[in-house]
Order: structure tokens, then sequence, then C-alpha cells
């Protein structure tokens, strides 16, 4: 046995006996989606409630499955604050039962450096090496910063997360305590894609060029502009999540990273969550590098790249320009997440482009998302100086360049047609158009 290895067995405890050393009024932040240390935080939340502590925070972005600090009756002693509001924490913090954190991603580290100082910093990680490092897997973003001035470091060991390559490890000379939790991941289910989706995907993909570098948002319309690319060649990837149709493209040939101006030969990325096929995929690929998400999300970086292009999707846009991705009127939805830090660097990159893409209507076709202003209390996520193209299945409105009677005129032409009269006539009464 190692020096490593007889570290790490004295450190070696149950998630109960860790959780002992937390008490009340303490803040613990942990990585993002699959790196949350589900025994732990599960173990914290009955001391809580068990022992009657309170005023514990528990920070986590993108949450992927319902944990007991989630639960009515946790608040005042267990809050949540969701950096990104995932389905599993919306009912949470739509009922102010939790809270939320406004912030571009890639300004996430920053916070934990400089505004955000955490008591405990957990997080799940792979098993260590016989150098003593662990790897943050598949949830490398934030995992640094937020232990970077953390007063206890407890990690969660599980074999089934995957060893990723890149930039974002911890050594066991670091670690106050460990817990071993051997369970699969959480694996995401891809919904069919709609013939929306595919059409929508279509338009896109015909307006990226063979040898651009890709960043794919979550959800279909992303994941259908992935299968809609399989004609192209020598793409690569920088993305602030690795998905399912990225594993796809690179098995067929389409993505090989050979044109990338910077990381050759790799795709880059911070996070990543998706099926067992996808995490075996990944562990031990030395061809898919994991980085800090102030790294991967920052503009300049973004813009190094020729042929840039950013995908995401959008919840509703005005005739102006500006898009609502984050919020139904003022009751949060998801977040910022790091649509706007891609959207900003494509459009510093040479040939770059971004897009935002979504469904002309909801409920059934009585709803319009291209919309007069935004609904009322809506949180803006890209201002209308940021935007490039606003996508639905009507086609592609391109807004950068175009003046205000312009760009209204071009997010009518792609606004469901019955709605189209209507706008025309608001578009009007705002004196946008003659």
């Amino acid at each position: 046995m190692n020096r490593w290895q007889e570290m790490y067995r004295q450190k070696l405890a149950s998630p109960e006996e860790i959780v002992r050393g937390i008490g009340s009024g303490a803040i613990c932040a942990s990585t993002c989606a699959l790196g949350e240390p589900v025994a732990l935080a599960q173990a914290l939340a009955e001391r809580v409630e068990r022992e009657g502590l309170t005023g514990v925070t528990h920070h986590m972005l993108l949450t992927l499955q319902n944990l007991k600090y989630l639960e009515p009756g946790m608040d005042g002693k267990m809050n949540h604050v969701a950096w990104f509001t995932s389905g599993f924490a919306r009912k949470a913090v739509q009922e102010g039962r939790a809270d939320f954190m406004p912030c571009y991603y890639k300004d996430a580290p920053m916070f934990w450096r400089e505004l955000v100082a955490a008591d405990v910093f957990y997080a799940t990680v792979s098993p260590m090496d016989k150098h003593g490092w662990f790897s943050f897997g598949v949830s490398a973003s934030v995992g640094r910063a937020q232990l970077s001035r953390a007063k206890k470091v407890f990690l969660e060991v599980n074999e089934y997360m995957p060893r990723t390559h890149g930039s974002q490890f911890v050594h066991i000379s670091e670690v106050d305590a460990i817990c071993e939790n051997n369970r699969p991941l959480v694996e995401l289910k891809e919904a069919p894609l709609t013939e929306q989706d595919k059409t929508i995907g279509n338009y896109i993909a015909e307006l990226i060029p063979d040898e651009a570098t890709i960043q794919l948002g979550i959800g279909g319309m992303p994941n259908a502009v992935a299968q809609a690319l399989r004609v192209k060649r020598d793409l690569g990837i920088h993305s602030e999540m690795f998905t399912e149709g990225m594993v796809d493209l690179i098995e067929a040939g389409v993505v090989t990273n050979r044109k990338k101006n910077i990381h050759a030969h790799k795709s880059v990325a911070s996070f990543a969550a998706g099926s067992k096929r996808m995490y075996d995929f990944l562990n031990d690929n030395p061809g898919v590098e994991f980085h800090p998400i102030d790294y991967v999300n920052d503009p300049n970086i973004i813009g190094r790249h020729d042929n840039f292009v950013s995908i995401n999707a959008t919840l509703e846009v005005d005739l102006i320009g500006q898009a609502c991705s984050e919020s139904l009127g003022p009751s949060q939805f998801s977040g910022t997440g790091g649509q706007v830090d891609f959207v900003r660097g494509a459009g510093l990159s040479k040939g770059g482009k971004s897009f935002l893409a979504m469904y002309s209507t909801a409920k059934n076709d009585t709803i319009s998302k291209i919309k007069p202003v935004l609904t009322e209390g809506s949180h803006v996520t890209c201002s209308k100086n940021d935007i490039d193209c606003v996508v639905t299945e009507y086609g592609v409105a391109k807004l950068k360049g175009k003046t205000a009677s312009q760009r209204a005129k071009a997010l009518i032409a792609i606004a469901h047609p019955k709605f189209r009269e209507e706008l025309t006539r608001a578009a009007q009464k705002l004196h946008l158009i003659p």
C-alpha cells in the first residue's frame, strides 16, 4: 500500500459520519449535474431534519434527481440554491421553497473565488489513481473554484463516474473525508424528435459549413441539428455540455476536430449527461477533454475558433429581438446558463454564427412565441444587441445587422401564419413598421 492509498484508507468514512461535522448555517457547494454527491446530500438532509438543524444551504447547478432537500418543509432547514433550475428543482424554486442564483455560467467560478465562500465543498468523483488523483469526471465546470476557499472538502467516490481527461482533478491530500457510493449514474432519456424539431434542425444544419466548430445546448432541437449534421465534414466540438448527439457525430467520422484553431484533435466540454453508452465513451478517452467553465465558456476563447456555431433553445422572442430563455413571465423555469456566453463568443469568431431555436407557438397553436413585447416579468436572457439568428419551423430570421423595422418584419415572417397579421398590427402600433 503506497502513501496515497494509506491516506485514502484513513479518510474513508460513511456518509452519516462525514455529515456530522456540518452544523446549522453551513454553506455547502456541489458541482453540477452528475457531480452531486447523492449519498452525502441525502445523509445531510436526513440529519438536518432529525436533529433540527437550520439554515444549512446547498448550492447546486442542474439537479438531476429527487432528493430530500427538495421536499416541502425543508425550506428554512436545508435551503437549496439552484444555479440552473432543472425539472427536479423547478417546483421548489417557483413556490419559493428554494432560491436561484442569477449568473452567466462563465462567471460561476469567479463567484466562488470572490463572492460566495463555501464552508463545505462536496462532489462525486471517479476512483483515485495510483498517484492520489480523483477526476471530476463528467462534472468539471466549477469544482476547483468551489473548493478553493472551502473549509472542508468531502468526496463521494463512485466507480461508475468516468475518469475524464483535461484539467479538472482533486488530490487526496486536499480532502478531509471520503465515502464510497457505487451506483450507476442517472441516465437522461432523449425525447423523440418531432417533425418541427427535424425541420428546425435542417434549417440550421444547412447554414453550418464543413470544418465549423459547434456548441449544442440541451433538448430536442439541438439533438435534431446533430442528426442533420451527419452530411458534414471535419467538424469540431467546443461546448459547455457534451451531448449524446456528439457521440454519434464522432463515431460517424463527422467530428474530427482536425480544423480547430485551438485544441486540435480534441473535443472540449465542461460537463456531460446522457446515457451509459455516453459515459462509457467518455471514460479514459483522450479525444475528449473537460475544462473549467470559465475557460470553456469564455467568449474570447470561443471566438478564437473560426466558423464557430452556437445552437441553443429559447422560450420567446419579441419583435425587437430580445429573447427570454429562462422564465415563464416572472416564474423561473431554467437559467441563463452559458447561452449568452456562446452567443457572444460566436459573435467574436471569424465566420461565426449563433442560432436561438424555438417552436413558433405553444399550447396547441394558441399562443405565439414571437410576441410584440416579452411576457410581463420575463427575464431577458439574450439582449437584442447580442442575438444573431432566430429559428422556428417556418424559417430563419437573421437579426444581426438589421434595423428595428427589418427585425420585426423578419421575425413576423417566421411566426405561425395565424399570428402574422396580429403581429403586423402590433408592430405598426409600436412604430416598428409603417
